[in-house]
């Protein structure tokens, strides 16, 4: 009898260890922006010549050859080690000023804005540092994850 008490005490912490694993798990992209899903897989070198917007930090770039419905990736390096990469698809309202005829859409940019993240559609702005809204968004920017080996810059969703 004590060890079917012992057995079901033990099921009962193990099934509760495992819901709070899976409520502190990140749950993927925030529910209130409409930006489709994009298959990425990039891989570059930032510390070649051909990169060197990359070679310093604070160094960003835009990066185009993505799947669709991507429009591109802003690439931002944040330390000698850590990158930052963020979709170019606006967070909020992607496709307000996307032209049915054409079907060209905006992207997000930096240029002259720089240190921030600027929707040419919304006038939204965003922290190039981590992706946050400037208020009034409220959306943050769609991150993708990043891995850098020290000569290698690995982007995958």
């Amino acid at each position: 009898m004590l060890i079917k008490k012992t057995f079901f005490q033990f099921l009962i912490l193990l099934a509760g260890a495992g819901l709070i694993l899976t409520a502190s798990c990140k749950k993927g992209d925030d529910p209130e922006s409409d930006i489709p899903y994009a298959y990425i897989n990039v891989v570059i070198y930032p510390n070649s010549t051909m990169y060197q917007e990359l070679n310093v930090i604070g160094g960003w770039m835009y990066w185009q050859n993505v799947h669709a419905p991507s429009r591109g990736l802003i690439i931002y390096r944040m330390t000698q080690e850590d990158f930052l990469a963020y979709e170019r698809t606006p967070p909020f309202k992607s496709n307000e000023c996307c032209d049915p005829e054409t079907l060209i859409c905006t992207h997000l940019i930096v240029d002259d804005h720089y240190p921030f993240v600027y929707d040419t559609c919304t006038e939204l702005s965003y922290q190039i540092i981590d992706g946050s809204p400037i208020s009034p968004a409220t959306i943050p920017l769609k991150q993708y994850r990043t891995a850098y080996d020290g000569m290698t810059l690995y982007i995958t969703n």
